[in-house]
């Protein structure tokens, strides 16, 4: 049941007529209590749509009572009337649940500079409000979908107290977060700094690792909500570990989902002097077109992985470089090592291993290749 999962939650989706499809396109998600302890990490993009413009201010406070959430349209440059239909819609959920709108996370996703009709999103929460229920996260997790091909949800038990949680997000994968939506909810007891510290923790080695296509959207956010319904108060190392294993779950859903893709492809750096310069390494091999066209041609062609790793700042001796492709050393010391043609890249798991023999840390990022379907439908999109 995804998000209401977890004790002490509600939501629906229901159809606004954003989506000219007449599918749901606006989702509700309450905390009904007894806390309502929350923590917020959104997109890096300097260009952020007006719900993140909202929503930044609404989680100072660390409480959150309601999420609200729209497809069909970004609300991203959309100039003050975008804004105030942000406030709008924030203020109609307050209203239902008579609480403050400075309580309320309003999302949105979809095209950017698309004005969503405010008349369409205010019946819409009503809709929504009307139609609450404790069994409504599959509902809510099918109205934020935009491209998406399936819906993204996840359960992740822990001892009497659980983490539910939904995704949306297809394309313009890029750290920070990667272009997407994603609600989490608990029941635990969790103070709203303890959820910041786990938040940022799991995000960093789950959503900040995925880089589809290196595009950076103007409206990521991922929120987490704690009812506290449960009444029991975890450990801190025990929490972030179910919320980082609830974020990777939605991450390679996300990854699996991506626009057109063939393959999904995990870069693994290993001894790299810092976490940091294995991460680069990585991020530079995910963002090679030339690496991912070659990749979607089932073609292990490692020089363009050698040519990626030689733009970042990383420490490493160029005449002493590994690399691997689904488990065979193509490349020894910079030089041709096994016969690349031992290289099975049929299956759509691809695993490519480098090693920078610098240091002792480690990284992994994950990416897909570049396909036909998705310069179609990335070139189709706003049609």
């Amino acid at each position: 049941m995804t998000t209401t999962h977890p004790a002490g939650f509600l939501a629906a989706g229901v159809p606004a007529g954003l989506k000219s499809s007449g599918a749901r396109d606006l989702a509700l998600v309450v905390n009904q209590g007894p806390t309502y302890d929350s923590a917020t990490v959104f997109t890096a993009n300097r260009c952020k749509a007006n719900p993140v413009l909202w929503s930044q201010e609404v989680v100072k406070d660390g409480v959150v009572r309601a999420v609200v959430l729209n497809s069909g349209g970004a609300n991203c440059y959309t100039g003050p009337e975008g804004f105030q239909t942000t406030h709008a819609v924030a203020e109609q959920v307050a209203g239902h649940l008579g609480i403050g709108a400075i309580d309320v996370v309003v999302c949105s996703t979809g095209l950017i500079g698309l004005a969503n009709p405010r008349e369409n999103l205010l019946a819409g929460v009503d809709a929504a409000h009307a139609a609450l229920a404790a069994d409504g996260g599959q509902d809510a997790a099918e109205a934020i979908m935009t491209t998406d091909s399936v819906s993204k949800t996840v359960v992740v038990e822990g001892a009497g107290w659980s983490i539910g949680g939904m995704a949306k997000g297809a394309g313009m994968l890029a750290p920070a977060l990667a272009t997407m939506l994603v609600v989490l909810t608990t029941d635990a007891v969790v103070p709203a700094a303890e959820l910041d510290q786990a938040l940022r923790a799991a995000t960093r080695l789950t959503f900040d690792r995925l880089d589809s296509d290196g595009c950076m959207s103007t409206n990521d956010t991922v929120t987490v909500m704690a009812s506290g319904a449960s009444g029991i108060t975890p450990s801190p190392d025990d929490f972030t570990a179910a919320l980082t294993q609830a974020c990777s779950d939605l991450a390679m859903q996300l990854l699996k989902d991506a626009e057109g893709a063939d393959h999904e492809i995990a870069i693994t750096v290993l001894h790299a002097v810092s976490e940091s310069e294995a991460v680069e390494v990585a991020r530079s091999v995910a963002r090679s077109n030339l690496f991912k066209a070659a990749i979607f041609g089932n073609d292990p062609n490692w020089g363009r992985v050698l040519a990626s790793i030689g733009t970042t700042e990383a420490e490493f001796d160029p005449a002493d470089l590994d690399v691997a492709m689904n488990g065979v050393w193509v490349c020894r010391n910079s030089t041709p090592a096994e016969d690349p043609a031992g290289v099975d890249l049929k299956p759509r798991e691809v695993s490519v291993t480098i090693d920078l023999k610098a240091g002792t840390e480690r990284a992994t990022v994950w990416t897909n290749d570049l396909t036909h379907a998705y310069v179609h439908e990335n070139s189709a999109y706003s049609s």
